[in-house]
């Protein structure tokens, strides 16, 4: 049997400021159009994040593929050979990062999608700079108190790109020295 207890409702500072870029996670996954459906699943998995951009040759956002577009593509045949473009929802579902909470959420119920971006124009390419999920929000709502929120939103500490490039580069090396085995 579930038992539930009732908890004190948060009342930190995140309570007053209730807006997507207070909740949003900086740095979004990307694959590109031919990254295998089966290599983004153990992406997601191994992560903990509910879906990955797909970018165009010239690293403009197109598309995205979620949980929900994985589970549509399980039940086909060709599974293992299905690739992002193949099953991906077309276009971005974008949010402006200064509008509260309340309409984000409405409007990915709206758009029923589980994940929405903000995005930035550099030289005419438009890419996705951060998102926020369903996830995101049940955190929030979950949230005793705002330690248990420092790691999202635009004022969270976040690694330097060049130590992320370095974690890609040897998980990389890691897996070509696997996959030779």
């Amino acid at each position: 049997m579930l038992c539930l207890v009732p908890v004190k409702p948060f009342q930190g500072s995140m309570v007053e400021t209730q807006y997507v870029r207070d909740l949003m996670t900086v740095g979004v996954p990307t694959c590109k159009r031919d990254t295998p459906v089966v290599e983004i699943a153990r992406f997601l998995v191994d992560n903990n994040v509910e879906g990955m951009c797909v970018l165009d040759d010239d690293g403009n956002g197109i598309g995205l593929v979620g949980v929900d577009q994985l589970v549509k593509a399980y039940v086909r045949k060709e599974i293992q050979e299905l690739v992002a473009e193949d099953v991906m929802r077309e276009g971005m579902p974008t949010l402006p990062a200064d509008i509260p909470l309340k309409l984000a959420a409405e409007f990915m119920r709206d758009q029923n999608t589980r994940i929405a971006y903000s995005i930035h124009n550099s030289a005419g390419t438009i890419y996705p700079a951060a998102y926020i999920t369903f996830r995101h929000l049940v955190r929030y709502l979950a949230a005793e108190s705002d330690e248990e929120l420092k790691d999202l939103g635009i004022q969270a500490q976040r690694e330097l790109p060049v130590e992320a490039f370095i974690k890609r580069r040897d998980s990389a090396k890691k897996r070509n020295l696997t996959n030779r085995s």
